[in-house]
């Protein structure tokens, strides 16, 4: 798939706990200025990289949420292609501490051993962390309510530097060296030695946006502090408020739950997933989060959506 944004995400399965004819377990596919991120790994993840035409030789970077099975149950088989394709280049997991330990043990009674380096990068389940960056883009985890340790995944783009305007560079013609301290909020200086200020010849850049995943979680306020301001928030919707009590019970929320979250963090977009099969029809779950978070969408498998 040919992304058409500079950060989008791909949703490649949004069913909890199993598959359906039509639903696929937990997976999505961040992209940032052509660089892949993949975010869980339910059963079936690769055939859905293989539908959609994902290039997930790209993929170098694995975000695992937690040690359910239809959050991880496909990464072993990820893993395993990457090494009969070939794969040279090291690939990094990041996850449960008990997730290194599964993957070496399948690995060790299937007698392979990967042509490639696996890097594993344990989660800290109290803080919110920096776990990964690159010029473009940082990944922060942070700790979720759930079952078992459990974590979500914000996605931050970088603050770029300042726009200078056109019409300064045509008419002074700056060397790179100053055109560098202007981006960077130096006035220039004139040969003359003029001074012009920075504000008159620099345009601000675009705000950083930003991207949230929540599941599972069950709706705990302490988690708004991590995603405050969010462009885009994915959350779980398992239930609908009929359930409200079984969702608590679960460690899982509700569409209401979720839109409470995306309106008290200040969101931008929600977007619901992790719908369980009993959800025969997911128009009642879209209907109850809009009521109180009204730029809410259903996500769709195999869709892009755009971050802004």
């Amino acid at each position: 798939m040919e992304t058409t944004s500079n950060f989008s995400i791909t949703i490649l399965g949004n069913s909890a706990a199993i598959p359906t004819k039509n639903s696929h377990l937990s997976s999505q596919v961040v992209v940032n200025h052509n660089n892949y991120y993949l975010i869980d790994c339910g059963e079936g993840t690769q055939l859905q990289l293989i539908r959609y035409k994902i290039k997930y030789h790209k993929i170098d970077n694995i975000f695992i949420s937690h040690l359910h099975g239809d959050h991880f149950f496909g990464l072993i088989g990820l893993l395993s292609t990457y090494h009969l394709l070939g794969r040279e280049k090291p690939l990094n997991i990041y996850g449960p501490p008990a997730l290194k330990l599964l993957i070496e043990m399948q690995l060790k009674v299937v007698q392979t051993k990967l042509k490639y380096e696996l890097l594993f990068h344990e989660l800290d389940n109290d803080n919110y962390n920096p776990i990964f960056e690159n010029k473009d883009i940082s990944v922060y985890s942070f700790p979720l309510v759930h079952r078992v340790p459990t974590w979500g995944f914000k996605f931050e783009q970088k603050q770029k530097k300042l726009n200078i305007k056109k019409s300064f560079v045509e008419l002074f013609n700056p060397s790179i060296e100053e055109i560098l301290n202007i981006k960077n909020g130096e006035n220039f200086v004139c040969k003359d030695g003029a001074i012009i200020p920075n504000n008159e010849i620099t345009t601000p850049p675009q705000q950083p946006l930003s991207y949230a995943y929540c599941s599972d979680t069950r709706y705990d306020i302490s988690i708004m502090k991590y995603i405050i301001d969010v462009s885009v928030l994915y959350h779980e919707a398992t239930f609908d408020s009929s359930m409200q009590d079984k969702a608590h019970e679960k460690f899982h929320s509700t569409a209401r739950d979720a839109a409470n979250m995306a309106k008290n963090a200040n969101a931008t977009k929600l977007i619901l997933g992790h719908f369980s099969a009993r959800n025969k029809e997911l128009t009642s779950l879209l209907a109850e989060a809009c009521v109180i978070f009204e730029n809410t969408i259903i996500s769709e498998e195999g869709i892009e959506y755009l971050i802004s």
